[in-house]
């Protein structure tokens, strides 16, 4: 079966580190692992983050003449023709200009997965590109939600014919089966490296050095921990790069090292290293490197927003903390630095946990089943 991916937000092949370009290469891979042919068929990125009406109407001029030329190419009677259209993550800031076009007159199955619907926004500064928000939502013909606060909104303006199902965030086909006897071995590594004593308990924040709410959570977490009581010794490691390095590292003291953007093995090591992930998670939509940092057996203090508690089970696998609420995140990241035994008990409880419900196979396979039961239902309507 041959796929048309697209994702509006950002391309899934740049080298720009995302989780959302992560995400999207996980769900290509998952269509690969089930025999799919699944071709990228466009770099158009339909972002629009200001609100801007005349720029957001130059996208989507920009897109008709693009929804054109590839319609006109799949309807050769020798090229390559997709069965199904697949859009991967769209919003207000960024709609889906090509895909309900192009499946409507290819007559093939719309597929988005990781749609919002803000209703605020059908009025305001977004109201242009909400308006295609709507309209694609109306068309499609399964929607695969990755965000379970999604749900609600989305459901408000699908059609009677399309299939509403939510899958867990889940880990790439090369994640680690688990960090096995490495433990140890990585722990030493970076503790020669990074210089820092044995007995230090190790925390580990993982994040983009970038404007917004990733910035945010870095200003957050260094309050935090300004102001922590705690009888351990501790230290934090820090990776991640962008723009903003040099005013996050003035955010933070002597006991924080920088490390960088790291590669997906590298950071592995990380989370096979560490004691806590910790994270305030400011607007995040779920959060990929807590989904691998839990898969290793990370115990994790998160901000409780969006998607996160699909991924974390609190006071299981680690502590969801209120929105915005500095005294409760510096609390339970005390808890969990002193508490040892507690920290193993949610070691041993992520590793489990992740493995019954967000694994790749599973994942896969449950994907697998929706596309070829919407293409299926949709041959029966046609």
């Amino acid at each position: 079966m041959r796929v048309a991916f697209y994702a509006p937000l950002k391309p899934p092949d740049s080298p720009i580190p995302s989780g959302d370009r992560k995400m999207a290469r996980q769900l290509i891979a998952c269509l690969r692992s089930k025999g799919y042919d699944v071709k990228l068929i466009s770099h158009l990125k339909s972002r629009e983050p200001h609100g801007l009406r005349h720029k957001q109407i130059i996208i989507k001029n920009r897109s008709e003449r693009i929804v054109e030329r590839l319609s006109n190419r799949f309807l050769e009677v020798d090229g390559w023709r997709p069965d199904v259209w697949f859009t991967y993550h769209m919003f207000y800031k960024a709609p889906d200009w090509l895909g309900p076009s192009i499946s409507k007159a290819l007559k093939i199955p719309y597929v988005i997965a990781e749609a919002s619907h803000a209703p605020k926004r059908n009025k305001g500064n977004w109201s242009f590109n909400q308006e295609q928000v709507v309209l694609a939502l109306k068309h499609a013909d399964l929607i695969i939600g990755l965000n379970s606060n999604d749900e609600c909104c989305v459901k408000q303006v699908i059609s009677s014919n399309c299939t509403y199902e939510f899958i867990k965030p889940f880990v790439g086909p090369n994640a680690p089966p688990s960090c096995g006897n490495n433990r140890a071995f990585f722990r030493e590594e970076i503790l020669k490296e990074l210089l820092i004593p044995r007995n230090e308990v190790l925390l580990l924040a993982v994040g983009m050095m970038r404007e917004g709410a990733k910035f945010e959570s870095y200003k957050m977490l260094g309050k935090a921990l300004a102001r922590l009581k705690t009888h351990k010794n501790w230290k934090l490691i820090v990776a991640g790069d962008g723009r903003l390095r040099k005013e996050i590292e003035k955010i933070f003291g002597n006991e924080t090292r920088f490390v960088g953007a790291l590669k997906e093995d590298q950071l592995f090591k990380y989370y096979c290293s560490s004691d806590i992930f910790v994270w305030p998670a400011i607007q995040e939509a779920y959060g990929m490197a807590l989904l691998e940092a839990q898969w290793l057996g990370l115990p994790a203090v998160v901000g409780n927003y969006g998607g996160v508690s699909d991924i974390l089970n609190d006071q299981i696998t680690g502590f969801l903390t209120q929105p915005d609420d500095l005294p409760d995140f510096r609390s339970k990241l005390t808890t969990l630095i002193e508490g040892v035994d507690y920290r193993e008990k949610m070691r041993a409880a992520a590793t489990k946990i992740t493995r019954t419900e967000h694994s790749f196979e599973i994942a896969a396979k449950r994907i697998d089943r929706l596309i070829k039961s919407c293409l299926s239902h949709y041959r029966v309507r046609a």
